[in-house]
């Protein structure tokens, strides 16, 4: 028996019908929903990384200014505590008064900002609140020093301590 050459067959259509593609978009939809709050998360731990390396930074530079202040490298008033005046001064520079040069103590190349503070501060010593020397960790006031650091954020970090609390 011959087929009739006129007659091709089942007809065969190149591409996908509409029940196909629904189901894709759904998969596809179902995949971005588990993907979008893991990025989320994702973005979330590499701002706390950035502010646990920014505090830790800064806290280091400014125990190394008291330390150089300690060691007769900076001149100290007869009142003040060693640390310096505001953060401006670890990437400024102070004279080594112990140098026959009078060359400068460095402490920090750049002042890294706070990773949750607004964009609108355009410094980066801006983006953190400070505690003086005389002030107590649980309620931090700004001084005629820098003692420690904070981030002003009032976020609360993935382990359930607040951002101005590290």
């Amino acid at each position: 028996m011959r087929k009739c050459c006129s007659h091709p067959g089942p007809l065969i259509l190149n591409g996908f019908s509409l029940i196909e593609l629904l189901v894709v978009v759904a998969m596809v939809s179902v995949l971005a929903s588990i993907g979008l709050p893991l990025a989320e998360l994702a973005h979330k731990r590499t701002q706390e990384e950035e502010l646990r390396q920014a505090l830790r930074e800064i806290r280091s530079a400014l125990d190394a200014y008291k330390k150089a202040t300690d060691l007769g490298h900076i001149v100290r008033q007869v009142d003040a505590s060693g640390y310096p005046s505001n953060l401006d001064v670890l990437t400024a520079g102070v004279t080594d008064a112990q140098s026959p040069r009078g060359s400068k103590l460095f402490f920090l190349r750049r002042l890294p900002r706070d990773p949750f503070a607004s964009e609108e501060l355009g410094n980066a010593a801006e983006t953190w609140g400070w505690r003086s020397y005389e002030s107590t960790a649980e309620d931090p006031k700004p001084g005629k020093d820098v003692y420690d650091i904070y981030s002003k954020s009032s976020g609360v970090g993935m382990n359930g301590v607040p951002y101005r609390k590290w």
